[in-house]
């Protein structure tokens, strides 16, 4: 099963790698990029390699610095040693060329992390190249490369508009459900709850976030209906005892398609 939430940690603090999975996340991101000041990226290499030759290690993703920053080079340098990294972030991807030769450097699958206009007007060769994992987008960046207030609901336009192409390009290069992007109050419990609401609903699969205290909302927010499952349990089972595929519940017509939802819904919930 694919991982719902992805919470940052700072490259500076490799400390807070444990803490971030005892608060419940069920993937960490270790960040090199916009967690880490110039004079402190070199340090944050060496954090993870300590890291990573010590003990209790737990497999992470990492954002490393985008393909055409000064610290790049050392970056894709750096990972190949690094069995605990189970995956990369491409920060600013804009190049399908950049994924594969990333992908191709490091045998580190990658999550595209679309922050531009020319990554937005890239998207389909991006979610094509070789060694995609998975998509995503960065607000505050995309936001600042094209000129919108980021927290408006105008902004908002422009981000449902890159969250539909990004949810039918995942579908339709058979990657994972994309990630939405952070949520950057973390005291907001209700906003969080609404933003988690919206990207699940849209058909997301998880989101990245910047404070442990937000993995409780996104976990309770992920609960599934306990009405929707009772419906589709007794969907699947008129299905397999009669063979039917067209048939009446509480009322409601029953075809193929809510079959095969009810068979989703069970299978990602457990029966």
């Amino acid at each position: 099963m694919h991982a719902h939430s992805y919470l940052f940690v700072p490259g500076t603090q490799p400390q807070r790698i444990a803490k971030a999975f005892a608060a419940g996340a069920e993937a960490v991101i270790v960040d090199w990029e916009d967690a880490v000041a110039a004079a402190e990226k070199a340090q944050a290499r060496e954090n993870l390699a300590i890291y990573n030759a010590g003990e209790d290690v737990r497999p992470v993703w990492l954002r490393i610095n985008d393909a055409e920053a000064p610290e790049y080079a050392a970056d894709v340098a750096a990972v190949a040693g690094l069995d605990c990294v189970v995956g990369i972030f491409l920060p600013k991807a804009q190049q399908a060329a950049h994924i594969e030769a990333l992908y191709r450097a490091t045998g580190k699958p990658v999550a595209v992390i679309v922050e531009t206009a020319t990554g937005m007007l890239n998207l389909a060769a991006l979610a094509a190249a070789p060694g995609v994992a998975r998509l995503t987008y960065g607000r505050l960046d995309l936001a600042n490369d094209l000129g919108m207030a980021v927290h408006s609901a105008a902004a908002e336009t422009v981000f449902d508009r890159l969250r539909t192409d990004l949810l039918l390009h995942s579908v339709a290069n058979a990657l994972p459900p994309p990630l939405d992007s952070v949520f950057p109050d973390f005291k907001n419990n209700a906003g969080l709850a609404d933003y988690v609401a919206r990207w699940r609903d849209m058909g997301f699969g998880g989101m990245l976030c910047i404070h442990p205290a937000q993995i409780a909302v996104i976990q309770q927010m992920l609960q599934a209906d306990a009405a929707e499952l009772d419906f589709a349990r007794r969907v699947c089972a008129e299905f397999n005892a009669s063979g039917s595929a067209a048939f009446q519940i509480d009322g409601k017509m029953v075809d193929l398609p809510v079959i095969r939802r009810a068979q989703a819904l069970l299978s990602r919930y457990g029966s």
